[in-house]
């Protein structure tokens, strides 16, 4: 009797504790939204009451210090000159972007309603300066749920830039309305991907099993790096036929597009041995692994340089199932980045 109380009462915990953490969680983000909220309706004050002033730049100044004093008065740290000067700006910067001529009337939403995330992410989005690339950043962290740390490093490896190369004027439009969206294969590739977290330095004498080890011990970072819907399924996944074995590195599934995802590492150079492989590695999960009311299966050969013509004559020209990236170990400054990105076009 004592063991089946006992049985009963831990499980009972367990479901209590799993609804005390939503609760908590739940609060967390009431807490939160409502902050930055407060924080933006000061702002309009702010705004408003300096449109009434009649020296604009001194009268803010001096509007600024006189309101740090009093409210760090009243109710203690947060409210320094600095921090309301933020607030005036996340104001300014959010109200211009929803009355944004870039943004049709059907697809504007009203920043006083909802405010996703955190103070410190705001900060962070503030300081970008293209209307679209910040959009496409909050509604990005937002959706995936992104740290400040994460949000940092989605920025600085360029996830907008490297997602709206190879997208038209509406493609790019559209990032900023919806975030990444996946409604093609093609949809779901970067080119270069940035593995910088794997910490392995750029062009040493590191093998394609160093790079995969790297890859799975950091799989949280990666599946981030890939984008939305990715689940892990494989590592070195046998494919055997005529007495023939062969090993896809890695297999993922996409819960989006509802398909497997087969990745292929390479280092050096792309040849067109590397495509045709993933070729048959692809049709092999075609017609053996995928279900009937799956898509098609996507193969992506991750390799350190590629040839466009090599891609371009390898491949058949209706081609939307195997694809070829770049990727880089180490994080490049923005000189060098640029120079990727437009070696890319």
């Amino acid at each position: 009797m004592n063991t089946l109380t006992n049985q009963t009462a831990a499980l009972l915990s367990e479901r209590v504790a799993e609804l005390l953490a939503q609760a908590r969680e739940r609060i967390a983000s009431q807490v939160n939204q409502t902050m930055v909220l407060t924080y933006f309706e000061i702002g309009k004050m702010i705004v408003e009451e300096e449109q009434n002033g009649n020296k604009r730049a001194e009268y803010g100044k001096g509007l600024l210090k006189q309101l740090s004093q009093r409210l760090t008065a009243e109710f203690g740290k947060g409210f320094s000159v600095e921090n309301l000067d933020r607030m005036r700006f996340f104001y300014k910067t959010y109200s211009q972007q929803n009355s944004s001529t870039l943004l049709t009337n059907s697809e504007k939403h009203t920043p006083a309603l909802e405010f996703p995330l955190s103070w410190s992410h705001y900060i962070k989005l503030m300081r970008i300066s293209d209307p679209l690339e910040r959009s496409f950043y909050e509604i990005e962290a937002a959706k995936n749920k992104w740290s400040l740390r994460e949000l940092n490093r989605q920025y600085d490896s360029a996830l907008f830039t490297r997602l709206a190369l190879s997208r038209d004027k509406q493609g790019v439009l559209d990032l900023a309305l919806h975030g990444q969206r996946l409604e093609k294969p093609k949809d779901l590739i970067k080119d270069p991907y940035i593995l910088e977290f794997i910490g392995l330095p750029e062009q040493s004498s590191y093998s394609e099993n160093d790079l995969e080890q790297g890859l799975i011990d950091k799989l949280e970072q990666f599946l981030l790096e890939l984008g939305t819907g990715f689940t892990f399924v494989s590592r070195q996944q046998r494919i055997s036929f005529d007495e023939q074995h062969f090993y896809v590195d890695l297999v993922f599934y996409n819960r989006v597009l509802r398909c497997f995802v087969l990745i292929d590492l390479k280092l050096g150079r792309l040849k067109h041995q590397d495509l045709g492989q993933m070729q048959m590695y692809v049709n092999y999960y075609d017609r053996k692994m995928r279900l009937s009311d799956e898509n098609k299966t996507i193969g992506i050969v991750l390799c350190q340089d590629k040839s466009e013509a090599v891609v371009e004559f390898t491949l058949p020209e209706d081609n939307n199932q195997i694809f070829a990236s770049r990727y880089q170990t180490v994080l490049p400054s923005k000189e060098q980045l640029q120079a990727i990105l437009t070696h890319n076009k």
